[in-house]
């Protein structure tokens, strides 16, 4: 089978990282990989992809028709504004649509694209909660709920070391978060959440902070390192943490990527009893998930003070991964049934192209 992912992997992002991780998985099964990027490839995610045996094919927008193989094949996008852009051309071509929406909301180049050419083919979404916040507002243009598929985004374990970081009492006990500087990420209230940790020697390492961040959230207390986006990897930045801290600012948690790398890398997680992370975690069992401001800086202190909890959360929150949210079968079975599908419905617009 052959699949054409219409955008390109990259470093920054939840979509870009699962878009790699997507790709891997379809691999994995053997399924041809084709990729457009939109409009530009990176050389090191080039070469990443050719490892792999995909091929990239570097083209400028208004060549698309042009490449071979196209016509007819499946065509997916994550969260991808140059897609929208074009997805009609591809649909003309016979090409089913499948849009993955990573968001919890719908952007204005996804309403222009749905009230001109209609919804896309299939929908792809990464938990009940975004499913549940966008299928109504796709009703008015014409949406099927049965195009609608809950595929968990792809994770590939083997890119992460479980290296639970050892806490022995009186040691600093290391909080933080890891996000895009959008301040929509970033709650105001983040220091006076973090100072409300009962934890005499502790430390917060914040990545993926600029001058937006710190106009919203202020001076950052002394005991506090921020790092500016990918000033170190994401297994550099898990390996410091004894626990993973996320309190969002107004943005609403689809299936944070974060979590499922806190929970690989052996860090166990206190998010907002909330979205999607109440999808994610098992409150008590793989992570803890907190009510109110008092609720989180209770729960990150009790893993600072009771270490084979804090371990046994970390080894939970492991095995969910690799017998569920990670496991590339369970996750592979839901996009064959896509594509199945997709296939299966748009055969009459095909031969009409034909």
């Amino acid at each position: 089978m052959r699949v054409f992912l219409i955008g390109y992997p990259g470093e920054m992002g939840g979509a870009n990282t699962e878009a790699w991780h997507t790709v891997k998985l379809w691999r994995r099964y053997g399924v041809e990989v084709h990729l457009i990027p939109t409009w530009a490839a990176n050389d090191r995610w080039r070469s990443r992809l050719d490892a792999l045996g995909c091929r990239t094919h570097q083209v400028r927008p208004e060549d698309v028709e042009r490449v071979p193989g196209l016509a007819g094949t499946p065509v997916v996008s994550f969260c991808n504004a140059e897609f929208m852009t074009h997805a009609h051309r591809f649909r003309a071509l016979g090409c089913p649509v499948v849009w993955v929406n990573c968001m919890t909301f719908l952007f204005e180049h996804e309403r222009r694209f749905f009230a001109t050419h209609g919804p896309a083919d299939a929908m792809v979404y990464q938990s009940e909660f975004q499913r549940t916040e966008i299928e109504p507002k796709l009703a008015e243009f014409g949406y099927d709920p049965a195009s609608g598929h809950l595929i968990r985004g792809a994770f590939d374990l083997g890119e992460w070391d479980f290296r639970p970081r050892p806490h022995a009492k009186g040691e600093p006990f290391f909080v933080g978060r890891v996000a895009r500087p959008d301040a929509d990420k970033w709650s105001s209230n983040t220091w006076p959440i973090y100072e409300r940790i009962q934890v005499r020697n502790k430390r917060a390492l914040m990545l993926g902070m600029d001058d937006r961040t710190h106009a919203k959230l202020g001076k950052p207390p002394a005991w506090a390192d921020c790092l500016k986006p990918m000033a170190i990897t994401a297994q550099q930045f898990f390996a410091t943490l004894h626990c993973l801290l996320p309190v969002n600012g107004g943005a609403r948690e689809n299936w944070p990527r974060a979590g499922l790398e806190a929970m690989a890398a052996g860090v166990p997680v206190v998010a907002q009893n909330d979205w999607g992370w109440r999808e994610m975690l098992d409150h008590g069992v793989t992570g803890f998930l907190g009510s109110c401001d008092e609720e989180l800086a209770h729960y990150a202190a009790t893993l600072a003070y009771d270490e084979p909890l804090r371990l046994q959360i970390t080894h939970a929150a492991r095995e969910r991964l690799v017998n569920e949210f990670a496991n590339p079968d369970v996750i592979w079975a839901g996009w064959q049934r896509l594509f199945a599908e997709v296939s299966r419905r748009t055969e009459p617009a095909l031969a009409e192209v034909a």
